[in-house]
């Protein structure tokens, strides 16, 4: 399940826990779990979202073993902060800066991560929940994730979507696929994204973004 509501001390305890949290990482056979951790703290305590990213910084310079398990979950973990947090504008150039060296060497894995947070930098504007344990582990591949649109009176639609695409652009996708389906071309019917559980069912506001919405179902 997604991580509930959680009690903190400190600002300067929690930095100092997740820097162990990003210790341990190093030694996870499944960083998942943990990725989330750290993620689930930061979007609680803004403050330390710059913290995170100058240690994912510092620990990914110069890696003891590059490319070994360590430096991957340390790469994987800043590409799922780049996809949720945006660091303030200072740390924000530090990063750039850092993923511009990497991205030197194209061949490498870690360039390729490097392409990929930089892109995703572009485009997060924040989010409302953390990447669901599902969404971590498409990040770590730097894939997408398919989100399935059940239609009235239609198959269900699946779409890919990334952390950044919105129910807008969804709706947008699943609308042109059911008026070709369904011959509705001279409709003038409007369509709308609903997400429903057993509790409530209401619609998806248009800036919304899916994969906060598939976090809440996780």
């Amino acid at each position: 399940a997604a991580p509930g509501p959680r009690s903190y001390t400190t600002l300067r305890d929690e930095a100092v826990k997740l820097f162990n949290s990003l210790q341990q990482l190093e030694l996870e056979r499944d960083p998942v779990p943990l990725m989330q951790g750290v993620l689930q703290t930061c979007l609680d305590l803004p403050p330390l979202v710059d913290e995170i990213y100058c240690q994912l910084v510092k620990q990914t310079t110069e890696p003891p073993a590059p490319g070994g398990q360590g430096d991957l979950h340390y790469w994987q973990l800043l590409t799922c902060m780049s996809c949720t947090f945006l660091p303030s504008p200072p740390v924000l150039r530090f990063l750039r800066f850092h993923l511009d060296r990497r991205s030197r060497f194209p061949a490498s894995e870690m360039a390729k991560y490097a392409c990929f947070i930089r892109e995703a930098l572009g485009k997060t504007k924040g989010r409302e929940c953390v990447p669901s344990l599902e969404e971590i582990l498409v990040l770590m591949r730097r894939q997408e994730m398919i989100c399935t649109v059940h239609c009235p009176g239609a198959p269900a639609c699946s779409v890919a979507i990334s952390s950044h695409t919105t129910a807008e652009e969804v709706r947008g996708r699943v609308a042109q696929e059911l008026v070709s389906r369904l011959g509705l071309s001279q409709s003038p019917n409007l369509f709308a994204l609903y997400e429903q559980s057993r509790r409530r069912e209401q619609p998806v506001g248009s800036a919304t973004l899916l994969a906060d919405v598939l976090t809440r179902f996780e």
